[in-house]
Formats: structure tokens, sequence, C-alpha cells
């Protein structure tokens, strides 16, 4: 099935040795609300050193969002070391400043955060939160998001998908052609609307009321997943999550918020939670169907989602072997 690769890109519920926060700070878009958000981090971190060590990463930085500039790391496949692949961010297409956060990588690398060998790809913008792997061969992404502007322009998508394979080592990319969050300056990343589990599983947003903005791209997006094969040609099992019901900002703008951009580590899966019982209990029902072994944790996540991000978003988890604990991070 896995033709002859040296590395492979694992499934995010394989054992881990750490997670990334990158801290918020009075010099990013958390000022107006720092401690609030802050509060959301603590809980976060606390739920994830209840499983495995914690890196936090303090100033400087542009931002928090630690999937999009965080490493994207390989596992060998005969015993050699990891890989960690540095690609470029770029604020999402040149929408936000990013040159801080573009050069925490190499500089944790440099700190002797990490066992394994960096690869420079900062030629090419990949984001963490556009991509999911099964650790398998197969990457899925969405062509809303790697075929925007300011990204990887001029490539075409069948060249980018050829980078996707000869950097990721991969077998294939199934590409997600529908659906997107209002809100989300992400142009539509995929750990916000289908994430991988075991046993060919995808949980996937739906939306039920037709006269929601989103309805019309997740119902497109559902029937293509509908058509998806796994490499041994089955169709894959499907899991729906609910779509929390809107939730504005002051100015009133709907802001993108889903059960989907959970975050699994060792033993347990940290769902996002935005004080709605009954939808909340539902998606956590529904992802635990897919993560029987896991415990499944709730974080109230409505903080992070007024920057556009949830808890996903804030976090980069590291295969084993790979995040070396430092002894002044307790």
């Amino acid at each position: 099935m896995f033709r002859n690769n040296s590395y492979r890109l694992p499934a995010e519920w394989e054992p881990q040795s750490g997670v990334q926060l990158t801290w918020p700070h009075s010099r990013t878009d958390w000022a107006p609300m720092l401690k609030k958000v802050e509060k959301t981090y603590g809980e976060m971190s606390e739920a994830i050193q209840k499983h495995e060590p914690l890196l936090i990463v303090g100033p400087p930085s542009n931002d928090t969002w630690a999937r999009d500039h965080g490493f994207i790391t390989l596992v060998s496949t005969n015993g050699d070391k990891a890989q960690l692949l540095d690609f470029k961010f770029n604020g999402w297409g040149e929408k936000f400043r990013y040159e801080l956060d573009n050069a925490l990588n190499r500089r944790l690398f440099d700190e002797g955060r990490f066992e394994g060998e960096y690869v420079d790809h900062l030629d090419f913008v990949l984001e963490g939160g556009s991509i999911e792997s099964d650790g398998k061969g197969t990457i899925f992404t969405t062509s809303c998001c790697l075929l925007a502007p300011h990204r990887n322009q001029p490539l075409s998508k069948e060249e980018i998908e050829a980078r996707l394979k000869e950097y990721l080592f991969a077998e294939r990319v199934l590409w997600i052609d529908y659906g997107q969050l209002t809100g989300d300056d992400t142009d539509g990343h995929i750990d916000t609307l289908v994430r991988i589990a075991p046993d060919d599983t995808l949980l996937y947003v739906g939306c039920d009321n037709p006269k929601d903005e989103q309805y019309e791209g997740l119902r497109k997006m559902e029937e293509q997943l509908r058509t998806f094969r796994t490499m041994e040609g089955e169709p894959y099992r499907l899991i729906r999550l609910p779509m929390p019901r809107p939730i504005y900002d002051e100015d009133h703008e709907r802001l993108p918020a889903t059960y989907a951009n959970f975050l699994i580590v060792n033993g347990a899966v940290l769902c996002p939670t935005y004080n709605q019982p009954d939808l909340d209990a539902m998606a956590l029902k529904q992802i635990g169907q897919a993560f029987p072994q896991h415990e499944i944790v709730g974080i109230d996540c409505r903080s992070l989602i007024y920057q556009h991000g949830s808890l996903h978003c804030c976090t980069m988890q590291f295969p084993e072997e790979v995040y070396r604990e430092m002894r002044d991070e307790r």
C-alpha cells in the first residue's frame, strides 16, 4: 500500500512527545481581551499536561496560531531521526504580519528543543491547519485554501499536489472542493471542516438549516466525502458533527465556530465547546464514537473564535521522541 518511502506524516492519534502552544501577549491581536484568552490557554495547558509534556513559546511572535507556524513533523520508517519540516508561514496569504512567527521554528530548533533533522522548505507556503494525514499515505486538503491568492502562485493545482507528495512522502492527495465557514480568514482550512480518525473515519461539519449561508457549501462537501474511497477502494466511515448556532462579535460579524477543531493527545481528545449545551454534548458524543479508547474533554473556546480560530488552531503536536522537554519548562 505504502510505496518505498523512508518517511511519512503520522496521523495525529499516534503517540506524541509533546504539544506546542504559542502564548498570547500584549503585542498580538489578543491585547483587548488578553486576560480572557489567557484563561482559555491556561485551561488548555492544564488539560494537555495531564497527558503529555507541553512546550510554551512566549514572545516574540506576531500571533499565537502554532498549528500554522509550527513544524510539520515526519517520522522515519527505517529508524532514522524525524524530519522537522519548516514551511513558510505568510499570514494566511499575506493578510497579517508574519515575520516573527515564520522565524520561530529555526529559533526553537537551534535552542535544542527537538530531536530530528531540520528541513528548510521556506520557499513553499503550507500551514498545518490546511492538511490532514491518515498516517498511511493519504493527505486531505481543501482547494479553496491551497489555491488561494498570495500563497504559492503561479504554481498550478497539479504542481502544488506534486510538491505535497514529494515533501510529505505521500501516496496521494484528496482535495475537498466545497465548504468554508463564514468568518474564517484562513481561506478554508481543513481542520475547521473535516478531520481524520482511526479506522478510515472522517468527522465532518454538517448544517441542517437551509437558510444558513453555509448550508449549500457544506451539503456539497458532504456529497463529495461520500465519493471518496480509501486506498483499498472502500468508502470512508462518515460521522457528522453538528454546526454550532451562530455566534457574532461586537460588530455583528459571524465567527467561525466549529466542533471539528479538536486536538488529539495521548489518551484524550480535547474538544471545543461554545456554551451551547445541547450541541456541545452532541458534538462530544459524535467525536467519542470516532475515538472510543480516548477520554473526551470539552474546553470552552468562545474566546478563541474572536480571533477566528479554535483549539486545534492554537496547538501543534510532535510525534514520539521528537520534542525534548527542558528543565526550565516546569
